[in-house]
């Protein structure tokens, strides 16, 4: 059932961004009188589920039956269907070929813009309808808790992260992130009462890339509950007590509680635990597993200010629009990483499985949306970058051609296509390569 929706919500969303990118490039031809001889969501292949041709119209409509994509077949354009016979007669005037270079420029474009209005439209919906929620990174004020990565790296428990490179990042859910996009050679933390400058060596890129959760919240082990069933019912500890250090061992954040219990497993320890404003020490036993079978209080809430921004109609719509134009911008910059052969960020190019797998097991509007911005604002992205077969290659032979006044020939895009096309394939199948060495991994 898990992969049942995860599927549905992979085969809803990319419908979602294919029809809209096609209705882009459908729009500008559309609008210069250009003929469409073919819209299709999904591939057709030689086989359809559906097909319709208004009486009068020159486009075909249809439903293809691999759910991978869409087209729209412009006449006069040479695309992915290299339709040379097409290409061999006489251009006419409804074919794309036979207008001018700035309309041909609006039409190849289209799509892209299309993408980036549908993003800024979910992300003005989103804001009007769950607003913004999250703590500030200046606001978790215990500090981080720092993984053993981190900890290698140079990072401490308690290190509050003031920037990266002199970025200040404001999300504390952002700090990994921002940590790798921008590639960053001097992090600079408050440690106690003291500023200290962290050199992080390139050569740990990669290893950030792939290991998550570098810096979790520093929250306090302080007990919600003790259930009748515990172990420790009767040890004395108490609701809101929270644990300081185990066997003299100082560990007044949860992971480092949680990391030194699991060396007592099956034992006895003593716990210095604050209470109200008093130091008590207090015996304890452990299970097998490591656990004191407490309920732990993980309402980030009670340890942090949250920041929660609520927009009306005419707010959200600037901070759609900001929200997609920000997210353009760090998607580059990670985009930068994937040329970058020393960070090998080339290995987490992924495929449609990859996609699904960022798709929650259980449906959530809110997640959902957020997803289908992002991957939109990926597909622009992506479609125009400067590679023939994409919308961006098109793109530059055309700004070539309103610059020079020097139309590239019909067989050189030809040629320019194929390139295009075996560059998108090898993409293609380093994207399925590298998911099924991680589903064998």
């Amino acid at each position: 059932m898990d992969v049942l929706l995860r599927i549905l919500q992979v085969v809803l969303a990319l419908s979602i961004l294919v029809l809209v990118h096609e209705f882009g490039h459908f729009f500008f031809a559309r609008l210069f009188k250009i003929r469409v001889e073919k819209f299709y969501l999904f591939f057709d292949a030689g086989f359809r589920l559906f097909k319709f041709k208004p009486k009068n119209s020159d486009t075909e409509y249809g439903i293809g039956w691999l759910p991978l994509g869409g087209y729209c077949k412009i006449a006069g354009m040479i695309d992915e269907s290299m339709d040379k016979e097409a290409m061999a007669k006489e251009p006419q005037p409804w074919e794309y070929r036979s207008k001018p270079a700035w309309q041909r420029f609006l039409v190849l474009f289209g799509g892209v813009l299309f993408n980036f209005i549908l993003a800024c439209i979910i992300y003005t919906g989103i804001m009007m309808n769950w607003g913004e929620e999250y703590v500030k990174n200046s606001d978790v004020t215990t500090g981080i808790y720092a993984s053993e990565l981190a900890q290698e790296i140079g990072f401490r428990n308690g290190d509050r992260i003031l920037s990266f490179d002199g970025h200040q990042t404001e999300k504390f859910t952002d700090l990994q992130v921002d940590l790798v996009r921008y590639q960053t050679k001097h992090a600079k933390v408050l440690r106690g009462s003291d500023t200290v400058t962290i050199t992080i060596d390139p050569v740990y890129i990669p290893s950030i890339l792939n290991t998550p959760g570098m810096f979790n919240y520093g929250i306090p082990f302080e007990i919600l509950e003790i259930a009748d069933s515990s172990i420790n019912a009767n040890s004395g500890l108490k609701a809101k007590d929270r644990i300081l250090a185990i066997n003299g061992t100082n560990c007044d954040m949860f992971f480092q509680a949680q990391k030194e219990l699991a060396k007592y497993k099956g034992d006895s320890i003593v716990a210095t635990v604050a209470r109200a404003n008093e130091l008590v020490l207090v015996p304890l036993v452990t299970d097998t597993l490591g656990r004191i079978q407490v309920t732990v209080n993980a309402n980030i809430e009670d340890f942090y200010k949250i920041t929660r921004h609520t927009y009306g109609f005419f707010e959200a719509i600037p901070a759609g629009f900001n929200k997609a134009v920000s997210t353009i911008d760090n998607y580059i910059k990670e985009l930068k990483l994937i040329f970058s052969p020393k960070t090998e960020a080339y290995k987490s190019v992924g495929s449609f499985i990859a996609i699904g797998k960022i798709f929650p097991t259980t449906w959530d509007w809110f997640r959902f949306w957020n997803i289908t911005a992002f991957l939109s604002i990926m597909l622009a992205v992506l479609n125009i970058l400067p590679i023939p077969a994409l919308d961006g290659g098109h793109l530059v032979f055309t700004l070539y051609e309103m610059i020079t006044k020097r139309k590239p020939s019909d067989k050189f895009l030809e040629i320019a296509q194929t390139v295009g096309m075996i560059l998108l394939f090898g993409l293609m199948i380093l994207a399925f390569g590298n998911d099924i060495i991680r589903l064998f991994n």
